[in-house]
Parts: structure tokens; C-alpha cells; sequence
């Protein structure tokens, strides 16, 4: 795949990610939460150049690197993520303040890493950056799935006779 291609594919699913975040967002924890990410890490292990032949060593270091920054990136992202339940018992997240210098924290370090790496003239391909983009969503949807379903649905008051509002009860608080 090309690099322009991947660069379409990064830009078009961090700002899907990033606008579904921004608004409280339902979390379903009976889809298939990991689906984008594996599809997501396909796409990037199937290319052949992920590693610098001339660097080998190097770049493996690198993207050893972006990938911890990556899961680490999922999970700042998750536990800073405000769940609420509403009174149907339906659990919904929404990115707090936090989240988003989670984001600004991971994208300074990856593009630190991406520095480091041209400064030693090691030959970064965008492949990386999607797999750790897919470790990121990987471990935060995980780590939401996960406190989703911890949360006590039965504490929930439930709608009084003939109310039809939805209260929401934003409890926990990071």
C-alpha cells in the first residue's frame, strides 16, 4: 500500500476516533470492540518495508518504542475517559480534559520518536504509526469494555411512574 494511502487511512480514522469522543458516546459491550484495531494492524503488518533494512536494528528499537507509547497512549486515554449509566441501565463515555493531553502527550512523544529517528537517518514508514494507532484503540476499547462492565447497573434508580426524561448520573469522576 502506498504511503499516501496509509497517511488517508491514519488521518480518516483518528478523526473518526476523535469526533466520536468528543460527544458521550455509548459503550456496547457486546459488539465487537476489537475489530477496527486488528483490521487496523493487518493493514500494517502487510506492509513489506516496516523495519529499515539498512538500520535494522534501529528502527526495531523505534517501533518498539511507538508501540509503547501507543498502548500507554490507551491507556491514559481510557482512564481518563468519564462512564456514566443512565436510568435504562445503557453506559455511556465521554473524553475528559485529560483525554485530550493524553493525545497531546502521545502525539508529542511519537513525534519525538519520529525525530530521533531521521537524526540517526533511519527510514520511518507510516506502517508503524498505524499499528501503534491500533494498539492505542485496541487497549483503550478493552479498558472501557472492561469498566463498563464493573460498573453496578442495579444502584441505578429507575424512571418514576409515567416519567419519560432521561436522567443521566455522571458518578464516576477521573
Amino acid at each position: 500500500m502506498s504511503a499516501l494511502i496509509d497517511a488517508l487511512v491514519i488521518v480518516a480514522v483518528a478523526a473518526l476516533v476523535i469526533v466520536r469522543q468528543v460527544g458521550a458516546s455509548r459503550v456496547d459491550t457486546d459488539r465487537r470492540w476489537w475489530l477496527l484495531p486488528v483490521v487496523l494492524a493487518v493493514v500494517a503488518l502487510r506492509e513489506p518495508h516496516l523495519l529499515d533494512a539498512h538500520h535494522f536494528s534501529a528502527s526495531a528499537v523505534i517501533l518498539g518504542a511507538e508501540l509503547l507509547v501507543g498502548l500507554a497512549t490507551g491507556i491514559g486515554w481510557a482512564w481518563t475517559t468519564r462512564i456514566g449509566v443512565e436510568s435504562d441501565g445503557a453506559v455511556w463515555s465521554k473524553s475528559t480534559r485529560s483525554s485530550v493531553g493524553v493525545w497531546v502527550l502521545g502525539i508529542s512523544l511519537r513525534a519525538g520518536l519520529f525525530a530521533l529517528g531521521a537524526l540517526f537517518g533511519v527510514h520511518q514508514n507510516s506502517s508503524a504509526l498505524l499499528l501503534a494507532l491500533a494498539g492505542t484503540l485496541l487497549v483503550r476499547s478493552g479498558i472501557l469494555i472492561r469498566r463498563a462492565r464493573r460498573l453496578d447497573r442495579s444502584t441505578v434508580p429507575g424512571p418514576a411512574y409515567g416519567e419519560h426524561t432521561v436522567r443521566t448520573t455522571w458518578k464516576e469522576r477521573v
